[in-house]
């Protein structure tokens, strides 16, 4: 049958091969939130996977289900979110119980590195919070997600996250888009010496067409910003198999 309709699935990432991003000194991590996109990511050359669900959201834990299948498919390393909801990043005591349940699954499921953040209700890194959650991550490596481009003094929470022992924050510069962000970028770069792995984020803000990041936007993270690890969704909409589908209860039909 014919597909029809739009679905949250992902086609192939275009992007230049892993090969050749790290001939170029940079390595490319590609947000996927299903076992055939995570499969087309490795093939279009990523260099490594962070899994999530929920990409339109920014990100939220994917299932153990899928985390068990995706690492039964592809050889590159794969990160697992962990953000128990979309929305903010103050989390409930219940919330903080579903993160620290889900990290210990991750570990148990094959996760070879763990993404997450948490703030103050003030803007400032949680530092208790991130202290205990990066505990049970270990031995693995973590990375502070882009709730680091909520902060309110980005030099002073990146200080803090050395100090807490993150390996990588992803951020974007606390812009709009990497490319808006680069000065910051460069200047948390030169500064602190951090492992920065610069979030092109959603297609929408990289200024990118069918969810492609083109080969001169990369060379300008890559150049411009100093940073040795670049991250994006390579997002565009899949057909549906059928013309009958339901979106969270309600029916809909797609006639020809």
């Amino acid at each position: 049958m014919k597909r029809q309709g739009a679905s949250s699935e992902r086609k192939r990432a275009r992007m230049p091969s892993g090969k050749a991003g790290a001939a170029n000194g940079f390595l490319m991590e590609v947000c996927v939130d299903s076992v055939e996109s995570a499969v087309n990511a490795e093939r279009g050359g990523a260099g490594r996977i962070e899994l999530c669900s929920g990409l339109l959201e920014g990100g939220t834990t994917p299932s153990m289900g899928v985390l068990q299948v995706v690492k039964q498919c592809v050889q590159i390393p794969v990160f697992v979110m962990i953000r128990p909801r979309g929305g903010d990043f103050l989390y409930s005591d219940r919330e903080v119980e579903v993160m620290k349940a889900d990290i210990r699954l991750a570990k148990l499921y094959g996760a070879d590195g763990l993404v997450f953040g948490a703030l103050t209700e003030d803007g400032h890194i949680d530092k208790e919070l991130c202290m205990s959650l990066v505990a049970i991550c270990r031995p693995l490596p973590v990375t502070f997600h882009r709730a680091f481009d909520m902060v309110r003094d980005p030099v002073a929470a990146l200080e803090t996250l050395l100090t807490l022992g993150f390996e990588r924050v992803l951020t974007s510069g606390c812009d709009s888009s990497a490319l808006e962000g680069l000065p910051l970028i460069k200047r948390l770069i030169d500064q602190l010496q951090v492992l920065l792995v610069v979030g092109c984020g959603m297609p929408s803000q990289c200024g990118l067409t069918s969810g492609a990041m083109s080969a001169p936007r990369i060379r300008t993270l890559d150049h411009c910003s100093g940073a040795r690890e670049l991250n994006h969704s390579a997002m565009e909409p899949a057909p549906l198999y059928n013309s009958y589908f339901f979106y969270m209860g309600v029916f809909s039909y797609q006639g020809s």
